[in-house]
């Protein structure tokens, strides 16, 4: 099968039916017809009873594409897994404006990962600390416990020791591994890695080990994504690009200073992102936990998000200066994900899904969900400083009323269409237009 020119910019693919846009993605990745009908059923019954306990059956979600990426000047389709209606339309939309700047610029740390050791009843932490720092080199060596990290250039790297002198038990001294996953999310090996040097800081320490876990905190393993679009690609009939840009950087001022406002503005990044750690295979939670925290990090929880007016390109975009008025966003947060390992590779609907988005490692894919996540807040922030979020958002949520009503086929178009009409999204009314016909 041939692949397509890359481009991500997909005009009118909404429109499309269902078999159309597979057609289209399975040229874009160069898909097996086995690969396509993995798209549609990933997942057997016998696949679930050894991935997770107890299983009965199979949860299925919607599996959607993002369009219009343009990553470091790479271009890229984005499998999202969500039931939200408005995510995927959200961020292509935005990904459309991001590409009158030139897209989207991405970077990321290296994957490095923090084991804990929690050592109790040290009764002289600072001879204890100088004792594990000094065996730094013995502990890095009983901590290489992955052979298929190391083979890959990863492994463990440092050894770092924090006091925690008051806390609501007892006081405790605490080790952090650092840890090189390279592809891997990394979980099992960091945790691996914890349980091997426990026994040796028992000894240099006179404590005892109790918990050796990850930290989902990955404040080491960032990634970041940021975009200059000029005002001008904001403008409508209703609102001047001007005015459009100035209200998004007000909007997340407002995010900044309030945690109340950042709460529902950061899970609005976690909406994109989120959506495609499931199609990947990726521990969504994990990652939320890690970007709520990160968010809280100076003591007051803010928005994950930069969103800001500058002139022309700015000093942080790109292109020659000029008077006019540009939006600069950026986004950074903890991502740990991995390409390799866990049900990445044990949902075949996963290895799919990496496979259209094309990335190279854990790394790339970091980056790629950053340019996604600042996307998503981007399409929100946009819709919330000029028609509000209802709008697009309900039109979307009016097909889902009437398929909760019933409705098949053409019938689910023409309800939509009455209950935006007449405004009353509610599954009652698509009821009734249902019998009336």
């Amino acid at each position: 099968m041939t692949t397509v020119a890359r481009s991500s910019r997909l005009s009118g693919f909404y429109q499309m039916s269902v078999a159309e846009r597979v057609a289209i993605v399975a040229r874009w990745a160069d898909l097996t017809p086995e690969e396509v009908n993995l798209l549609h059923n990933g997942l057997g019954v016998a696949q679930a009873d050894k991935m997770v306990e107890n299983v009965v059956g199979r949860y299925a979600l919607p599996l959607g594409i993002g369009a219009n990426f343009l990553v470091n000047g790479k271009e890229y389709l984005i499998p999202m897994v969500v039931e939200e209606p408005s995510v995927v339309a959200a961020v292509s939309y935005a990904a459309k404006l991001a590409r009158t700047g030139g897209g989207f610029l991405a970077g990321s740390t290296p994957p490095v990962m923090i084991a804990q050791v929690q050592l109790l009843g040290v009764a002289d932490m600072a001879a204890a600390e100088a004792a594990i720092l000094a065996a730094r080199a013995e502990l890095l060596a009983l901590a290489d416990t992955s052979p298929s990290i190391t083979a890959r250039g990863g492994g463990p790297v440092d050894i770092e020791v924090r006091r925690l002198p008051v806390t609501p038990t007892a006081p405790m001294l605490v080790v952090h591994l650092l840890f090189d996953t390279r592809d891997a999310m990394g979980a099992n090996a960091v945790n691996t890695a914890a349980e091997a040097i426990a026994p040796v800081l028992e000894r240099l320490s006179g404590g005892r080990a109790l918990l050796r876990i990850l930290s989902n905190l990955t404040d080491r393993r960032r990634a970041w994504a940021e975009v200059t679009i000029p005002a001008a690609a904001f403008s409508t009939i209703d609102f001047a690009g001007a005015d459009v840009i100035e209200g998004i950087a007000h909007a997340n001022a407002f995010a900044v200073a309030d945690p109340y406002r950042a709460a529902t503005h950061n899970k609005g990044i976690l909406n994109g992102i989120d959506a495609v750690a499931i199609a990947t295979g990726n521990d969504w939670r994990a990652i939320e936990a890690g970007a709520h925290a990160y968010a809280a990090r100076d003591g007051q929880y803010r928005a994950l998000t930069d969103w800001r007016v500058v002139s022309g390109a700015g000093s942080e975009g790109r292109g020659a200066p000029s008077a006019e008025l540009s939006l600069y966003g950026r986004l950074e947060l903890p991502l740990a994900v991995g390409t390799v390992g866990g049900a990445t590779r044990a949902h075949p609907a996963a290895q799919v899904a990496l496979k259209i988005l094309g990335v190279s490692g854990a790394q790339e894919l970091a980056e790629v969900m950053a340019a996604v996540g600042l996307a998503q807040n981007l399409a929100a922030i946009r819709a919330l400083a000029t028609e509000g979020i209802q709008r697009g958002h309900m039109a979307l949520h009016a097909r889902q009323m009437a398929v909760a009503a019933g409705a098949q086929g053409e019938a689910v178009d023409r309800i939509a269409a009455q209950l935006i009409a007449e405004r009353q999204i509610r599954v009652e009314r698509a009821r009734e237009l249902l019998v009336s016909g």
